[in-house]
């Protein structure tokens, strides 16, 4: 069945978007529901099913509360999408697979002067009698309706409602955070420390490499392309034989065999020779010195983005 508006917003505060419909196993099931249990999800897959979600290439991406997407079709009960701000070469308007209709608000949303983005790692919603809703992952963005003393008043897929202004900021964009330098993305990243790896990560509830990369970019003010080997593609190249060149915010590329294969993880440079990245599934987010270590012989490339400041 063919969608009757194209455009629709995720309604949840993390939708995961599936390979197909059938890639979802019945443990699966808190992560497909409306309202999500994301958390009781993600504690209650032992280490092999975590690994099967990229080994059996179950899931694809992660969707944030408010973000739009094209709606292709549905099919009982579950919509063919595209995250249209997720960029791939898999689809040339976005990021393509599938969700649970139930975590999508049909409509897209109007044009906004301006916009509020969770800069913490997440934050409550509230009704408009402050009574809470829901809790908003880092990187969410809603439109600003209006402002009092203590909150913002702002649209999202299910009606207006509230958000206190700690931990989050006023942006101009619907799509990114202010733009800023890539020594704040190091910085931003640091504050997930300790972060459980989730293949297909897209929230301060999991991160892949990309995901996480995506991510600290996003929030200032850069929309870099959804996975690692497009992530080189599109940046500005740097020698990455001369460490001397790198600056703290490029992306640092690996590839098997010592560099030569395919792209297969990214991760931002530190400085001083040292990487912050989401390693794996069972690993956290961390800091690591590369000398020494297989990234150090993995090293394929070097990419530099930078916002458009002023």
């Amino acid at each position: 069945m063919a969608a009757s508006s194209n455009i629709w917003r995720c309604a949840v505060p993390v939708a995961t978007v599936w390979t197909s419909v059938s890639s979802v196993r019945d443990i699966d099931a808190p992560g497909v529901e409306n309202p999500v249990h994301l958390v009781k999800w993600l504690e209650a897959l032992p280490y092999k099913e975590r690994v099967d979600l990229c080994n059996a290439n179950r899931i694809q991406t992660q969707l944030l509360f408010g973000e739009e997407v094209i709606v292709d079709e549905i099919v009982d009960g579950w919509a063919k999408i595209v995250a249209i701000h997720q960029p791939s070469k898999k689809d040339s308007r976005g990021y393509p697979g599938w969700v649970p209709v139930a975590q999508l608000k049909e409509g897209g949303t109007n044009k906004f002067k301006n916009y509020v983005i969770v800069t913490a790692d997440k934050v409550q919603l509230w009704s408009e009698d402050e009574k809470p809703l829901i809790v908003l992952p880092f990187n969410t963005i809603l439109p600003l309706q209006d402002e009092c003393s203590k909150f913002y008043h702002v649209d999202t897929p299910n009606g207006k409602a509230l958000l206190s202004k700690i931990g989050v900021e006023i942006t101009t964009s619907s799509t990114t955070g202010n733009p800023t330098t890539m020594d704040q993305a190091v910085a931003k990243g640091t504050a997930f420390l300790d972060l459980p790896y989730l293949w297909a990560g897209m929230s301060s509830y999991g991160y892949d490499c990309s995901g996480f990369t995506y991510n600290m970019l996003k929030a200032c003010g850069i929309i870099i392309p959804r996975d690692a080997g497009e992530q080189k593609e599109a940046g500005q190249a740097v020698d990455k034989e001369n460490q001397e060149e790198w600056q703290v915010g490029d992306l640092l590329f690996f590839a098997d065999d010592f560099g030569k294969a395919p792209v297969r993880h990214v991760g931002l440079y530190l400085g001083d020779g040292k990487m912050i990245h989401s390693p794996q599934t069972g690993k956290t987010v961390e800091i690591i010195t590369l000398a020494g270590t297989k990234f150090e012989e993995e090293l394929c490339g070097v990419s530099r983005y930078q916002a458009k400041l002023g």
